[in-house]
């Protein structure tokens, strides 16, 4: 069975919450997903996502720490239709060029505290990963989330 579902981390485990995606990625791989799902970690090496996509999914899943001002641990679920906020902006520049198709692209992105030099996320954003992985779960067996309510707090 051709994988359906692709969910990709991405981000560097050496900035601290930039490894938001990767560290969800570690804890979806023991979540028990259906077949039709594919997930992988691809770190930094965002090029190789372009080139897993030239296969074609139904849907795309990215999850990546993205700055939007919010609360850290914030989660967001967008549809990533205009990457250009994301650090995949050139994966898709490049599956455009090659006439790739990533299906329905959602990005669920978590407000980082932290992206200065060092290995290990924030108290607040390692706590929002086990909220990510119920969601990607959900998405996976073709639910409709609800995203966690979170109240502003101080970091």
């Amino acid at each position: 069975m051709r994988p359906r579902v692709l969910v990709a981390g991405i981000g560097n485990v050496f900035l601290h919450d930039d490894g938001f995606g990767v560290e969800v990625i570690r804890e979806l791989d023991r979540a028990g997903l259906p077949p039709w799902v594919q997930i992988a970690d691809y770190d930094i090496a965002t090029v190789h996502l372009a080139y897993d996509l030239t296969g074609g999914y139904d849907t795309t899943i990215l999850l990546d720490a993205t700055p939007h001002g919010l609360p850290p641990g914030t989660l967001s679920l967008t549809s990533a239709t205009d990457t250009h906020d994301l650090h995949g902006d050139a994966v898709f520049r490049l599956l455009r060029l090659v006439g790739g198709d990533a299906g329905r692209v959602l990005l669920l992105s978590c407000e980082p505290a932290c992206v200065d030099g060092g290995i290990g996320l924030s108290r607040k954003v390692g706590a929002a990963v086990p909220a990510a992985v119920r969601v990607v779960t959900e998405l996976a067996w073709g639910a409709s989330p609800e995203l966690p309510v979170r109240e502003p707090t101080e970091v």
